[in-house]
């Protein structure tokens, strides 16, 4: 007989939850919730494709494409910087210009204008000019002027003519004394009233003093006269204004330069030597040599050097010697230095010989004397032998 127990299922599932689920069920379960898991990511991954690839796995062509494309921008790229810097290079060279023309305007606003133009000091509409030549002279000079203007220098209505036809201005450069209208400032309105060569600065005069004057100089040059070129020069050394003007002219093109015979002396340091620079200590160790610079007799600058000067004027530092606070000024600055021997020849034999030869001599003067050694006396014979003739700057044209 078949005997059939009674059921609880309360009592079976107590004993079912009591007991521990197998390990190798609980793998199984995991293995499968991964499979799940990735196989909806897949599905989603693919309903929503890259919209680059259309649902596709990027190829080699589609990565040759983009390389293509990314150098293509990049040469772009590099084409808009090179317009860039060649944007930044004509709004340079604008800006230069506009410097350059602001110098002129302000220097036209400094004192000491020459007293002929006085009248004018308001209109900054300069005279045109070729060359400035500012002949550097001292009050017991008036010697050596005369010795200048029985030589090279024109007189007179030819003086005249120089400037309106060649465009060659031609001017002693002076002061005052430290107490204006005394004798020696009455006797040069005299000698100015008879030659009318003077352009007078409002500058004390002393030997001590001729960074300062070179430095008023080309600022009042400039405010007066628009030229290509502002040279200063000794009153004690020959000049052959000819092969000046065929000289400056083969350098017209170039904005900024710094024309003379370069060269590098000793630093002095000692307080009993002639050219003594009391700040040695800046040049170095003892025994050190100056920066390049052209020597003091006689050197010429570009309009926008002497635009540089006036503008700056305030702030370039001036030296024991001239020629060398000339040169401190340009040595940090990108223009051109042009060594010329022939500003530089000596007294004859040296310039006689060369001038027989053909090649004529722009200056001559003595390296001993730091020009012409008794320059008075002597002026005369050195124009005879070493001049250029009368006709060679009336025949030459710009």
């Amino acid at each position: 007989m078949l005997k059939v127990w009674p059921v609880h299922p309360e009592n079976e599932l107590k004993r079912m939850r009591g007991k521990l689920l197998p390990g190798r069920f609980i793998f199984v379960l995991c293995i499968s919730s991964f499979l799940a898991g990735s196989l909806f990511t897949g599905r989603t991954w693919t309903a929503h494709p890259s919209p680059d690839t259309d649902g596709q796995m990027p190829t080699a062509r589609d990565c040759d494409h983009k390389r293509k494309l990314i150098e293509e921008e990049s040469g772009d790229m590099a084409a808009e910087v090179t317009k860039t810097h060649q944007a930044i290079k004509s709004l340079d060279r604008t800006m230069s210009k506009l410097e350059t023309d602001l110098a002129v305007a302000r220097a036209g606003q400094l004192d000491g204008r020459a007293s002929e133009h006085s009248a004018s000091s308001s209109n900054l509409s300069l005279a045109k000019a070729f060359v400035v030549v500012g002949i550097n002279t001292a009050f017991s000079s008036k010697r050596r002027r005369d010795s200048l203007r029985r030589t090279w220098l024109p007189r007179g209505e030819k003086l005249k003519k120089l400037e309106k036809e060649k465009g060659v201005v031609v001017r002693f450069v002076i002061g005052h004394t430290a107490t204006p209208g005394g004798a020696l400032d009455r006797a040069i309105d005299a000698e100015d009233a008879r030659h009318h060569d003077f352009l007078r600065l409002d500058h004390v005069e002393g030997y001590h003093r001729l960074s300062s004057k070179t430095r008023l100089y080309f600022s009042t040059a400039a405010s007066i006269w628009d030229a290509d070129f502002y040279v200063k020069v000794d009153d004690d050394v020959h000049l052959n204004l000819g092969m000046l003007v065929s000289t400056l002219a083969m350098h017209r093109s170039k904005p900024r330069i710094y024309i003379g015979c370069m060269k590098s002396g000793p630093v002095l340091s000692l307080k009993d030597e002639k050219y003594h620079e009391p700040e040695f200590w800046k040049f170095g160790e003892e025994g050190n040599k100056y920066f390049r610079h052209a020597t003091g007799q006689l050197y010429a600058i570009s309009k926008d050097l002497a635009s540089y000067i006036s503008t700056n004027s305030p702030i370039l530092h001036r030296y024991a010697n001239e020629d060398v606070s000339v040169g401190a000024w340009f040595i940090g600055l990108e223009i051109e230095h042009v060594d010329e021997r022939s500003m530089c020849c000596g007294t004859p034999p040296d310039c006689a010989a060369k001038a027989e030869a053909g090649n004529v001599c722009v200056a001559s003067f003595d390296w001993s004397c730091s020009g012409v050694c008794k320059s008075v006396e002597r002026m005369e014979k050195i124009h005879g032998l070493c001049g250029e003739g009368d006709g060679a700057l009336w025949d030459f044209h710009l």
